[in-house]
């Protein structure tokens, strides 16, 4: 598929960002459709065009896909627990809205191949090792992230249909927690990890964090994001599949924070957790097996790898970086 158009849709965030540069690195000669909304792109790459369409329409979603024979579509209104709780019923309107459109779009325009970036919040309220094949929809998500979690599952359900009606082939990524470079470190939207390195860059003394050290979590670094991704995509003898996308392996917020502190060479007198009141779930690890045995993938950024990267680019960024 190197020689058609590939159109990457809300590529100005950082999963966005993260796929377009695994196609600058890898198909270096595939031209491609970027789009973006509120937020104007931040980089720029050969044979890239950058389109600013409003996906919740159906004009916008008609342009975004025109010339395009494959997608990926990883445009959505997201953000951290924070935003969740406040803007949660936005979020969920604009994510189904995109969806729908997004998909009926693209079958009207004869885009043959999408793949769609889920998320590990469809999973229902359990904790422990999960797998793709463990999802009850007769069970509710973590009711902190409830509407935007059955707002996914929706949307899984469209790409099934359709896949099985009309015979677009569509490979869904649930994924982890994102993290790099051009995350969002605005404090009432960011994800934990860029939410710790900001806190850990700006010199908080004491360190408070909310929630427990113990918390476990599964996370993905950016461009092993962007790297599975465009596998996935590139993986044309899938027609139809889902697969979980993280690091696979427990990364608690207690590591997270001393990882942090140690790229950031900051040592504040006393870490401070605060209980919070916004709970999620305890304990929660993608199994990626199935992505490994599937197609060979698996991360290659460990936790510290991605972590000192992350600060680093903060430390570099922070005066300038508006998200």
């Amino acid at each position: 598929m190197a020689n058609n158009r590939v159109l990457v849709a809300g590529a100005s965030g950082l999963a966005g960002l993260s796929v377009l540069k695994a196609i600058h690195e890898k198909m270096p000669d595939t031209p491609v459709t970027a789009t973006y909304n509120r937020t104007a792109p931040s980089l720029q790459f050969p044979l890239v065009s950058w389109v600013k369409a409003d996906l919740t329409t159906r004009d916008g979603c008609r342009e975004a896909v025109k010339g395009c024979s494959s997608a990926i579509m990883v445009a959505a209104n997201g953000g951290g627990i924070a935003s969740a709780m406040v803007n949660q019923g936005h979020q969920v309107t604009d994510n189904l809205v995109m969806d729908t459109l997004m998909l009926e779009a693209m079958h009207d325009a004869g885009v043959a191949r999408v793949v769609y970036i889920s998320s590990a919040t469809v999973y229902q309220d359990m904790e422990g090792s999960v797998r793709e094949d463990m999802l009850d929809l007769n069970q509710d998500p973590h009711p902190t992230y409830a509407g935007v979690a059955w707002a996914k599952r929706a949307a899984e359900k469209l790409c099934w249909f359709w896949n099985k009606t009309h015979g677009m082939e569509i490979v869904i990524a649930r994924s982890s927690n994102i993290y790099g470079p051009f995350a969002k470190f605005d404090p009432a939207r960011s994800n934990f990890i860029p939410a710790i390195i900001r806190k850990a860059v700006d010199g908080m003394d004491p360190f408070e964090l909310w929630g427990s050290p113990d918390i476990t979590r599964d996370v993905i670094y950016s461009e092993d994001f962007g790297g599975a991704v465009l596998a996935l995509h590139n993986a044309v003898e899938i027609k139809y599949d889902i697969f979980n996308l993280g690091y696979g392996r427990p990364v608690t917020v207690g590591s997270v924070v001393d990882t942090v502190l140690l790229a950031a060479d900051f040592k504040p007198s006393k870490v401070i957790y605060k209980e919070s009141s916004h709970a999620t779930t305890k304990a929660r690890i993608l199994d990626c097996s199935k992505i490994n045995e599937v197609i060979g993938w698996k991360p290659e950024f460990t936790p510290l790898d991605g972590i000192r990267k992350t600060v680093e680019w903060w430390r570099e960024n922070r005066l300038t970086w508006k998200k």
